[in-house]
């Protein structure tokens, strides 16, 4: 395997909004890309997302064509089809359970000399490695929403992560996906999403006090402080679902700062999980942007 270069064919479980844009980079860095999902309509689903990225990435100009790079991409329901890939990164909800027990069926299937990589966004790396057979191979590689886009990977070096495939990993990250890497080590929320939480908690508490509008509070990050989004916007985008998600495991491992407002409680279970719903602390129906009454 040539240094910097991403492993010729690579692996992506779980093909929802992260996982097609973990795809979509995969195969702008000009690899086969193996993508595992569940069922055949949930493959067909990721897909479509993958496709649809694609087709964005060519009307920015990103790529010279969508055809050239999807024909470089294998939907599969079979664990088995990851067995030839050099790199395989889950990409599956934030359910602990649910990544260990996905890990293990990966783990069963691909070479020794390949590495596991996990794209959680707060989950203990130490916790999902305690059921794998080489937690050396085994580290973080934490994308951000919108992948294409996005000029950063955190990767996160577990207690048994071997110094080689931290490495390697920098060199994927830097050389291979374009991208800028930053690592840290396994610690709860690690470095990106401890930070975007607290500002985006604290977004939250303002808005239901009434300190400020939404859009108020957004315009003082992103005209103030230089934000490319204010972190209300920003939680939408994320999903207030995840978002609410990553807060309560965050203040159970570290404590009461993190705990989630009730507003953002509130919304999560009206249904109103930000722009995938159509609504969050904005209306995005048609692309309008309205504060939530």
């Amino acid at each position: 395997m040539s240094h910097g270069r991403i492993p010729a064919r690579a692996g992506v479980v779980g093909g929802g909004l992260m996982g097609a844009g973990i795809v979509h980079g995969l195969l702008v860095a000009g690899g086969e890309v193996v993508l595992l999902e569940r069922d055949e309509a949930a493959a067909d689903a990721a897909r479509a997302r993958v496709q649809r990225s694609c087709d964005k990435g060519v009307e920015r100009g990103k790529l010279a064509d969508a055809a050239e790079p999807m024909g470089r991409l294998t939907t599969t329901t079979d664990a088995a089809d990851l067995s030839g890939c050099g790199l395989v990164v889950e990409a599956v909800p934030e359910d602990e359970q649910l990544k260990r027990e996905t890990l293990g069926r990966v783990e069963a299937v691909i070479a020794d000399d390949a590495a596991l990589a996990t794209n959680t966004s707060s989950i203990s790396l130490d916790a999902l490695a305690t059921s794998l057979r080489r937690p050396e191979r085994f580290l973080g590689l934490h994308f951000f929403n919108p992948v294409p886009a996005s000029k950063l990977v955190e990767i996160v070096i577990a207690s048994a992560t071997d110094e080689v495939w931290r490495d390697r990993a920098v060199e994927w990250v830097r050389d291979g996906l374009g991208k800028t890497p930053v690592v840290v080590a396994d610690s709860p929320g690690f470095a990106s999403s401890r930070l975007g939480v607290a500002i985006g908690l604290e977004a939250i508490r303002m808005l239901e006090s009434g300190v400020a509008s939404a859009q108020d509070i957004d315009a003082a990050m992103a005209l103030g402080y230089g934000h490319p989004m204010g972190p209300l916007e920003l939680t939408d985008l994320v999903g207030l679902d995840t978002r609410l998600g990553i807060a309560r495991y965050l203040e159970r491992e570290l404590g009461p700062r993190f705990a989630p407002p009730q507003l953002l409680v509130d919304l999560v279970e009206q249904g109103h999980h930000g722009r995938k719903a159509g609504r969050g602390f904005y209306d995005w129906n048609d692309d309008a942007q309205e504060k939530n009454a």
